[in-house]
């Protein structure tokens, strides 16, 4: 085919901030240091030592 450009380097956005656990780049829970989607942070959260309110 033909040549591949290299993926731009993002600077500030969605796409600069990836989740550490599977890589997406939708909704990032950033608070703490995180960087985890709010899929993934429902999966660990009682591990990492957060509650659930009722």
């Amino acid at each position: 085919m033909g040549k591949e450009k290299p993926k731009k380097e993002r600077k500030y956005g969605k796409g600069t901030r990836a989740c550490v656990r599977c890589g997406s780049y939708g909704p990032i829970i950033r608070r703490y240091d995180l960087y985890l989607c709010r899929h993934c942070f429902r999966e660990v959260a009682r591990n990492l030592g957060f509650k659930k309110y009722e």
